[in-house]
């Protein structure tokens, strides 16, 4: 069992059919993400082309009006999309980046709700991908909605902090 796939029973309800957070993830896209850190994200999956994550909405990523601000939106997003398009188990000799993202918004975030974003790879051509984040709330009700739907385009680069010598 990789890092990836371990999961932390202490964080986890038993018996609930949301996957619990994985400890200590050792996806290199995650390790270092101070931005991830920061927005407080949770990894529930974290596999090449299908990633899951969480987060709580807080007040200091409201806009003026009150709800979610759309940069947060994807900021979180784009951690999905970084963790899916990166293979957690490759050398380190590439790394694979955003070259292009659509974002459409269809309802509005609320403080304190938890967001979830899973991301898919959708088509995969040398070193250009394609992956769809879909970015949910819950509900009032314990339900879910979307809020956002995204798409985006990747591309797999030398990483030039990797040293083969």
């Amino acid at each position: 069992m990789t890092n990836i796939e371990r999961v932390s029973a202490a964080t986890h309800a038993q018996g609930s059919s949301v996957p619990a957070p994985q400890a200590a993830p050792a996806h290199p896209a995650f390790v270092n993400d101070r931005a991830a850190e920061w927005l407080g994200v949770d990894v529930l999956r974290a596999e090449f082309g299908n990633v899951l994550i969480r987060m709580r909405l807080r007040d200091e990523m409201l806009n003026g009006y009150g709800v979610a601000q759309g940069g947060m939106v994807i900021a979180f997003a784009d951690v999905a999309f970084a963790l899916a398009c990166n293979d957690p188990n490759g050398d380190g000799s590439t790394v694979t980046v955003a070259s292009g993202l659509d974002a459409n918004f269809l309802n509005p975030g609320f403080v304190g709700r938890t967001l979830t974003a899973h991301a898919t790879l959708v088509s995969q051509t040398g070193r250009s991908g394609l992956f769809d984040i879909r970015v949910t709330q819950e509900t009032a009700d314990g339900g879910e909605e979307t809020l956002a739907e995204l798409r985006g385009r990747s591309r797999t680069i030398p990483n030039p902090a990797y040293r083969n010598e």
